[in-house]
């Protein structure tokens, strides 16, 4: 559940021509809630039903079913995932909602086929439905304002349910990350952008030509919209300066050291850097994992205490270790933002690019930064 990709693992669809987008289980649920709860207040059921994604896109989408009964509303979501190899295309995302006690507030429930997460590290805690944040956020945030126009208090409870998901969840990382009994309900945009390493890598060079030709000096790739936005934030770029640069670091890398410009901020999650300081240039999680034996290395050498060894080396996930570090007084992203650095400098050669290393938090917050060099 901590990537979007991390249930991308069907391979073989490639059409031809342009990629078609799609939509996030989290998108899928968010809607599938939306028209359930619309129907439990008012009898009827949206269709199309019209949700307001994170960057205020309003995408409507057309109801596989629906039920009313007594003291409860049900509707599915078939998701689209678009042209991405996405295990999850095609499974009907369902969300029932009930009227809880007064004072609950808004509960999230794992229905059959939606995973329960038992391991530490992850963005949603041990004993929690793998329902990640954002889709918290979108799905609370309908529910909040249908309640109101209702008058009523935000008192609901929610159970997201897809058949066949515990099948689907065997390919993907949740068995290896703890996630029991099916799949994560995920997503940060809402949007499925279609997976293609050659049309997003090909993507990466237009940014770049457009880059130059524009004769800006400063550009950024980022790893995902987060450490994009706060990076964008911080420097106060323009969007063309994005170059969208997703798990591809090789890819924008490679193509600056035959076509330069002055500087390249890379800013990521500290998971991602993480693999970017230990040498690998796809960062998908599909292609390259986190070494825990290099994060003890770098921990060790920055001062943890070796009796903690043992627990950086069965942690479940990066975030976990540098949680763990940070608790026992170990700022780890430093030394791994400038091992990253290096890397990046090691692929650019003798290219006239100053590379810069921006590690963020799932907030925004700038956790290391490196100089310029």
């Amino acid at each position: 559940m901590v990537t979007g990709k991390a249930e991308n693992a069907q391979q073989g669809r490639k059409p031809s021509g342009p990629l078609r987008r799609g939509w996030t289980t989290g998108a899928c649920a968010t809607a599938a809630t939306k028209a359930a709860l619309t129907a439990l207040l008012t009898g009827e059921f949206p269709d199309p039903v019209t949700i307001v994604l994170p960057k205020g896109q309003t995408p409507s989408f057309a109801l596989a079913r629906e039920t009313l009964g007594d003291g409860f509303a049900e509707a599915g979501i078939v998701k689209d995932a678009g042209d991405d190899p996405d295990v999850t295309h095609g499974a009907t995302i369902i969300s029932r909602v009930t009227r809880g006690a007064p004072g609950t507030g808004i509960v999230f429930r794992a229905g059959d086929g939606v995973g329960m997460v038992t391991r530490a590290g992850l963005p949603i805690p041990p004993g929690e439905p793998a329902v990640n944040p954002v889709p918290r956020t979108m799905m609370a945030g309908e529910i909040e304002a249908l309640c109101a126009r209702h008058g009523i208090p935000a008192d609901i409870e929610i159970t997201i349910t897809v058949p066949g998901g515990d099948e689907i969840a065997r390919r993907t990382w949740n068995p290896r990350l703890g996630i029991v009994g099916g799949i994560s309900i995920l997503g940060t945009t809402g949007i499925v952008h279609p997976f293609s390493c050659s049309s997003w890598i090909h993507s990466i060079h237009r940014g770049i030509d457009v880059a130059r030709a524009a004769g800006i000096d400063h550009v950024l790739g980022a790893t995902g919209s987060t450490s994009e936005a706060a990076a964008q934030r911080f420097y106060d770029l323009p969007d063309f300066a994005l170059l969208d640069m997703g798990d591809f670091a090789g890819g924008l890398l490679k193509y600056l050291r035959a076509h330069p410009l002055p500087r390249l901020t890379i800013a990521g999650g500290f998971a991602k850097m993480a693999k970017l300081a230990q040498g690998a240039l796809d960062l998908h999680s599909g292609r390259s994992q986190v070494d825990m034996h290099f994060l003890l290395e770098q921990a060790l050498a920055n001062g943890l205490n070796r009796n903690l060894s043992d627990r950086i080396l069965s942690a479940n996930t990066a975030k976990e270790v540098f949680e763990l570090t940070r608790e026992n007084g170990v700022a780890l992203a430093p030394p791994i933002a400038e091992m990253a650095r290096a890397k990046a400098k090691e692929t650019l050669r003798d290219a006239p690019v100053a590379v810069e290393v921006i590690i963020t938090d799932r907030q925004g917050e700038i956790l290391a930064r490196t100089d310029f060099a």
